[in-house]
């Protein structure tokens, strides 16, 4: 399966402290924990001896340690003490199953398979004139590839986003362009008329998007709002979209912000992103079918989906099926 070959985040760096913290990434048990040179670790949250979570287990003397019989595993995967016979050196075979694990974005990225494919990247990490900060997670009872069909589609929000993102007597999408790309697509030329764009918008005002997916289940958008709209002068902000597929039909979701403010609290920026998904997260969880249909022929499509329609055949040609249909 390709998806196990590509980079997945599964959880925030600073949630992974000193207990062992159980995850899961396309259907498959996961613990993650640190090590004694403080590294995150991630193994298959099964016990390799008899088969108990590690998950419930410790850390002691930088090991994990099995709840059941008190194995200890090194970093590398090898157990290295069994309680029971504690004068023997544990063959090779002894091991727990591990993973390739990085950290980027604030997050904790896993590869199951080993591949070539990087990282996605966010373009705004390196901005200094921006500051970063992550929202979420959110378990959402949706496939990961119809949330990122959704980030990419502006012609649902005077409807979903009334008021803020959108108004219903302002629904045309003019024309865009969308280009295929190794890792995805990227739409330019995106505008619409929001009410709010944003959390400092002091007028309604039109919006220039641009949008990029950066590997299946990841996106990236920019937003320029006219000038004179913000409280905040040379206002621009970049919102990177990141899933976890957890099953073919649910997943958990993050948002990482990168946003020309350095003032408003954390949470005041984390709140304006809270309520415009959560009005997207009923509208996602009531799609049927929730696997996205890589067919073209299963839904129908106007031009204004050219982003969504360029997403699916994407998929369809890099052999994506988890969460596809």
């Amino acid at each position: 399966m390709i998806e196990a070959t590509l980079w997945h985040p599964v959880a925030a760096v600073h949630d992974v402290a000193q207990a062992p913290l159980a995850v899961r990434l396309l259907e498959r048990s996961i613990v993650l924990w640190r090590d004694g040179e403080g590294a995150i670790q991630a193994f298959a949250d099964q016990c390799p001896h008899r088969g108990a979570r590690l998950s419930l287990g410790r850390v002691h003397d930088g090991r994990l340690e099995c709840p059941y019989h008190g194995w200890q595993f090194a970093a590398s995967g090898q157990c290295v003490h069994v309680p029971a016979l504690p004068h023997i050196t544990p063959p090779p075979m002894h091991r727990a199953c591990r993973y390739a694990v990085r950290e980027a974005h604030g997050l904790v990225w896993l590869r199951l398979e080993a591949g070539d494919a990087p990282a996605p990247v966010f373009a705004a990490e390196g901005d200094e004139q921006l500051r970063k900060l992550n929202c979420g997670p959110y378990d959402v009872a949706a496939s990961a590839p119809r949330i990122v069909e959704n980030f990419l589609d502006m012609a649902h929000f005077g409807f979903v986003h009334e008021g803020w993102l959108g108004a219903r007597d302002a629904t045309a999408i003019d024309a865009y362009q969308v280009e295929q790309t190794a890792t995805g697509l990227r739409a330019t030329g995106c505008k619409a008329w929001q009410p709010q764009s944003n959390l400092h918008s002091t007028a309604p005002a039109q919006v220039e998007y641009e949008y990029e997916v950066t590997a299946p289940y990841t996106a990236v958008l920019t937003k320029l709002p006219e000038a004179g709209s913000t409280a905040v002068q040379g206002w621009r902000e970049s919102i990177a979209l990141f899933i976890c597929p957890l099953t073919p039909e649910t997943s958990r979701v993050w948002f990482r912000l990168a946003v020309a403010d350095f003032d408003s609290p954390d949470e005041k920026l984390r709140a304006f992103q809270h309520t415009i998904f959560t009005q997207d997260q009923p509208v996602l969880e009531s799609q049927v079918p929730k696997r996205l249909p890589l067919d073209l022929r299963a839904e129908l499509h106007v031009v204004s989906d050219r982003a969504s329609t360029t997403y699916r055949r994407y998929l369809k040609g890099a052999g994506i099926t988890f969460g596809a249909c």
